[in-house]
């Protein structure tokens, strides 16, 4: 049988929000990965909470296969788009096992029923009444035909993020994304995995005043406006909307007076923001439109431009539209009410959470305003602490619940940091430090007050973990560079959160008072480049392997941590 990504039409359409792939770009398991994402997101948007439905069964079940065969996995806990339709599909099925009579059909939805880890039964059957369906995609041979052919199928991406046309789009984009799945998987094979490298320790610190620290704001300026790209900033030669709403709030924490070029530059930068707003308020180049949308925000409020206030006000509104509530029919008992993630609802996480409640409060939203109220039931899931997280997930044969440490992991039963395993086989996410921070954020923005109990766990976890020399929480790794990862992000968000406690002396587990400020920006002089850059030498996730990203971080840390004296 013809491949399905041969067999249905690759039409383009027109308008759309994904920009069309690079073909000169290096395709690996990490690109393809991000690719999927994109056009996972066009395919949750057919999704209708009120008909709790794609269409149709045939469409559920093609939609189900496609989310939970991509690289991050769905399962039946991630929401309404997964458990309603899981729920009409299971429904469906007639005694024979089959949907719609359909082998084909049938045989895709013991496939999803499977991947899902669900109902084993309805899947077995399933799959007997498939018995000798076509196969749905080609075999992939290596690692060069996987790349090969996974640009051939992206080079023919709608700028939609779908494929195909019309009644044919859902099953042709759900075709297409199996097979870069494939693709994806081969991929991941021919790199293996990479051996750790050693992590070199940072240099020492001592405290700095605020004149050192103004001179290290001004050389980081210099550095990036040599960087600029298309009056904007971004990497490997192109420009990029996040980074350079980054690099213009970077450039505008700067102590005032500021250069005529930093405030020509950063005037350009924001203009080309402007430029990117979309209909429904959003800020992006068809990727991660919170973080975007969050990034340009804040950078636009800095600049205090009068002209920009009714594009801040659009852009609120559309990050308060991308939380996950009742609008997209998720309820407060769903594990992920009231997040927000990088582009929407797929799998909220509390990095971009923090990043769309600090533009919304930058905007002027009151901490009484819904979003922040509804933001509190998703942060509370994220926090180590039982009295006030009593959400336990089961997943593939697993129960993830609270621990009782007091610090936050990067979602609801999920941690980059890794899991404790309880002597009665539950798993805890492990707390780790820029996300503990994120939470204080969290927490204080929507209101609560410092003598909260909440509050106050995450200020214990943060007091006894305090450092500048690793992101920590991640000591149980066996990667050495795993405490560097997100170094800067830490930082940055350890300043944001200080300040709004307005705690000026932080007592560590030991006793010992820090001045946070003094100490946060000596930490970062000592790491500035020759050139005014800063950049991760140890982990270069999360892109702070670009020195423009982690300058901008550093900068935005400094401008919030100014030494008083």
């Amino acid at each position: 049988m013809i491949a399905l990504l041969l067999a249905l039409p690759l039409l383009q359409e027109p308008g759309g929000n994904v920009p069309p792939f690079d073909l000169q770009k290096t395709i690996t398991s990490a690109v393809l990965e991000e690719e999927i994402d994109r056009s996972l997101h066009w395919l949750r948007a057919r999704f209708d909470p009120v008909k709790g439905s794609f269409g149709s069964v045939e469409s559920d079940v093609w939609a189900l296969l496609a989310f939970a065969t991509s690289p991050r996995k769905y399962r039946a806990t991630e929401g309404p788009f997964i458990d309603q339709p899981l729920a009409k599909v299971l429904a469906a099925q007639a005694e024979d096992g089959s949907f719609g009579a359909s082998k084909v059909v049938s045989l895709a939805a013991a496939d999803a029923l499977t991947a899902l880890n669900v109902a084993p039964e309805a899947r077995e059957k399933a799959r007997a009444f498939g018995t000798g369906a076509p196969q749905r995609t080609p075999d992939v041979m290596g690692g060069p035909d996987a790349q090969r052919r996974a640009a051939s199928v992206l080079a023919l991406r709608n700028m939609d993020g779908s494929w195909g046309y019309g009644a044919l789009a859902l099953r042709g984009t759900v075709g297409n994304l199996e097979y870069l799945y494939r693709c994806q998987q081969v991929l991941k094979d021919a790199e293996g995995k990479k051996a750790p490298k050693a992590a070199r320790a940072l240099p020492a610190i001592g405290a700095a005043a605020r004149a050192d620290t103004s001179k290290a704001l001004e050389r980081g300026s210099a550095y990036l406006l040599a960087q600029r790209i298309e009056g904007g900033w971004g990497f490997d030669g192109r420009r990029d909307a996040g980074i350079t709403a980054m690099v213009a709030g970077a450039l505008l924490a700067s102590p005032a007076p500021r250069s005529a070029e930093v405030e020509q530059a950063s005037a350009q930068a924001l203009d080309y923001l402007v430029a990117l707003q979309k209909p429904d308020g959003s800020i992006h180049e068809g990727q991660m439109a919170n973080y975007v949308t969050s990034a340009a925000v804040l950078a636009l409020s800095r600049s205090g431009r009068a002209a920009d206030r009714e594009h801040i006000t659009r852009a609120a509104q559309f990050l308060r539209a991308l939380q996950a509530d009742e609008g997209e029919g998720y309820a407060q008992g769903d594990r992920y009410y009231g997040g927000v993630g990088y582009g929407g609802d797929e799998r909220p996480d509390l990095s971009n959470l923090q990043m769309a409640l600090e533009a919304l409060h930058t905007a002027g939203t009151t901490a009484d305003d819904p979003a922040f109220q509804k933001a509190l039931v998703f942060l509370q899931r994220c926090q180590n602490r039982s009295e006030s997280n009593d959400l336990a997930v089961v997943s593939d044969g697993k129960t993830y619940a609270s621990g009782n440490d007091g610090g936050a992991s990067y979602g609801p039963a999920e941690s980059k940091a890794g899991y404790v395993e309880l002597p009665d086989g539950r798993k805890v996410p492990r707390s780790y430090g820029s996300m503990s921070y994120a939470l204080l954020k969290g927490y204080l923005f929507a209101g609560l007050s410092k003598d909260d109990a909440r509050v106050q766990a995450v200020w214990k976890w943060l007091r006894e973990n305090y450092t500048l020399d690793v992101n920590p929480g991640f000591q149980s790794s066996d990667d050495p560079t795993a405490s560097y990862q997100g170094l800067f992000y830490y930082f940055y968000t350890m300043a944001k959160a200080l300040d709004l406690f307005g705690e000026e002396a932080l007592v560590d587990g030991a006793g010992h008072a820090h001045a946070w400020r003094e100490e946060l920006a000596g930490r970062l002089l000592a790491m500035q480049r020759q050139d005014g850059s800063w950049v991760n030498e140890n982990a270069a996730r999360w892109f702070e392997g670009n020195p423009v990203l982690a300058t901008a971080y550093a900068m935005l840390t400094l401008g919030t941590a100014m030494p008083t004296k």
